[in-house]
């Protein structure tokens, strides 16, 4: 989030910097602002590429971890529980924990894979 203050602060500088230099419209003569055009897609370059393009990429690696599990397979899911996939269907997962228990869960709950060392 820092890096999106100090480009946010950037921005600003850079609006009231053009804002400034460019000189106000002569009486009875209206000029049209391109300040407000500028703004406006510099606020959507940064919004895209701080928001939509990171949430993309981690979608698309989501996805393709879905399409790769297999039985064996040690994963995390989201509350936490550390498990091995026991079987595996369309919808959901039976892990087998720690203890020899097997629980089933959602299978978009899987965040990642474990390594074990």
């Amino acid at each position: 989030m820092l890096n999106f203050g100090l480009l946010a602060g950037w921005l600003m500088a850079l609006l009231v910097f053009i804002g400034g230099c460019v000189p106000p419209p002569e009486e009875g003569a209206k000029g049209f602002d391109w300040t407000i055009i500028i703004f406006l897609v510099l606020i959507f370059g940064v919004f895209y590429f701080l928001i939509l393009r990171p949430q993309r990429r981690r979608q698309k690696q989501h996805n393709e971890l879905m399409q790769e599990l297999k039985k064996g397979d040690k994963v995390i899911t989201t509350g936490g529980i550390y498990g091995v996939i026991d079987n595996i269907s369309d919808e959901s997962v039976v892990l087998k924990i720690e203890s020899g228990a097997t629980i089933r869960v959602a299978r978009n709950s899987l965040v990642g894979r474990r390594q074990e060392k």
